[in-house]
């Protein structure tokens, strides 16, 4: 894992490019708070078959989900 300033991406974009290419995952930081992760596209597909995966064998209220989603989307709202 590589963690770099989103300054350093826009300037060095194909050394870091190279590197998730070549399986590292770069978490990148703007006034040092993480804001994004640069991951390969293998390792996306596999984390989001494996997210939902987990999500359909567990037991879940589709109403308490909305609601919820429904609360994060107007919480951010300021």
């Amino acid at each position: 894992m590589i963690t770099t300033t989103a300054t350093d991406i826009q300037n060095n974009f194909g050394k870091y490019l190279k590197a998730v290419q070549e399986g590292n995952e770069i978490i990148i930081l703007k006034k040092g708070k993480e804001v994004a992760r640069l991951i390969s596209k293998d390792t996306g597909i596999s984390f989001l078959t494996d997210s939902l995966t987990g999500i359909l064998k567990k037991d879940y209220n589709e109403k308490d989900i909305r609601a919820e989603r429904i609360a994060e989307k107007y919480e951010n709202i300021d």
